[in-house]
Order: C-alpha cells, then structure tokens, then sequence
C-alpha cells in the first residue's frame, strides 16, 4: 500500500510539471498562475501547494528534469556536471566535439520547452534568476573545465572561449526547428562544430592570436 501512495504522489508531481510546462509554453510564465496549473491538471490549489512551495519551486524541479534530460550529474559545490561534455572538449578533436553536439542536437525539441521555461522564468522571477544564471554556469563550467584538463589556451581566456561556445549551443537548442534558416540539422551541427573546434579545439597554435 505504501509502494502504491509513494507511486501515485509520483504520478500527481510528474502531472503537474507536464501540466505547467505546457502553459508555459502556450500562456506564457508569466501568464501562468497556480490556480492556472491546478485547475487545467485537475487538481486544487492545496494539491499544488502539497508538492511545490511556489510556482518559482516548480519551476526549480524543472531544471532538475532538464539534468536528467542532458545526464548531468550531481557534483557539489556548484550543482550539476556533465561528464561526457568535458571528455569531449578535453579531448580537443573535432570529431570527438561533433559527435558531442549530435548527441544533443537529437533531443533539442525534448529540451526546448525546458530551456524556454526556465529563461522566461528567471527573466520575469527574481526568486529564480540566481538559479537559472547559475545553471547556466555550470555548463559553462563544464566546458572550462575540459580546457583547463588539457591545458589548451591562455587560462586567462578559457572561461571567455567556455561563455561564447555555450552561448551559440543555447542559442539553437532554443531556437532551431527544421527548415529555419534554409539548413538541416546535420547542416547546422557542422557549422556549429566547426565553430566550437576554432574556440575549443586542440589547433595548432597561431603566434598572431592573444587566445593561444
């Protein structure tokens, strides 16, 4: 019996995430109330308030589904780690980067609602934009710390080459749909890997450049 509440309170939470991730989608976080999300998942106010603190908390579990979206894993103090991420830019070849983001780019559509909910959320809830901001550098983390493991660039530009590659993966991962921008995704991946090996790869060193 005890199995069987622990699963149902399971399924209550996973509906109303779903629930509220659809209106964010389609109203708007900001548009989107509570009473909002109970009443379109069936549920009451006092329901809502049984699994979530606020609308800021649920909007927290969703980045805690969007970790679990991208397997980032914990690793205190700074949150979350994506172990394949830092292989890749450790590794500093093109290929090894390229198979990377087509790794991603597969599921860009399962994270976008994610990603567009949580972005809308902190830009609108100041409760959330330390939050956001700060998941937001974990990844950037991640990337930095492939760099600093190879030991590849000045380290006083690693965390710059880290923000500007990251900033063009969210970028797409928002954005991109099939057929915008006359190109395919195999398109896009390609030139957004080509992109990433300029600012992360293992080059030769260029004696002109102050990044080397």
């Amino acid at each position: 019996m005890a199995n069987l509440r622990a699963a149902q309170k399971e399924m209550t939470r996973k509906l109303l995430l779903s629930t509220a991730l659809e209106l964010f989608r389609t109203k708007g976080y900001a548009a989107t109330t509570v009473d909002d999300i109970a009443s379109t998942a069936g549920t009451t106010r006092v329901t809502f308030y049984a699994y979530f603190r606020s609308r800021s908390d649920l909007a927290r579990a969703l980045l805690d589904e969007l970790n679990v979206l991208l397997e980032r894993t914990s690793a205190p103090p700074r949150g979350s780690t994506g172990v394949a991420l830092v292989d890749a830019v450790r590794g500093g070849t093109h290929a090894g980067m390229s198979a990377w983001l087509r790794e991603r780019s597969a599921i860009w559509e399962r994270i976008r609602p994610h990603l567009n909910a949580v972005t809308e959320a902190a830009a609108v809830d100041p409760d959330l934009r330390g939050a956001v901001d700060g998941w937001f550098e974990e990844v950037i983390a991640d990337i930095k710390d492939g760099l600093d493991q190879a030991g590849r660039f000045d380290p006083a530009v690693r965390h710059a080459r880290a923000v500007l590659a990251f900033a063009q993966l969210d970028y797409l991962g928002q954005r991109w749909v099939e057929g915008r921008w006359g190109v395919d995704r195999q398109t896009v991946v390609a030139v957004l890997a080509d992109s990433w090996f300029t600012l992360l790869g293992n080059r030769p060193p260029d004696p002109e450049s102050p990044g080397v």
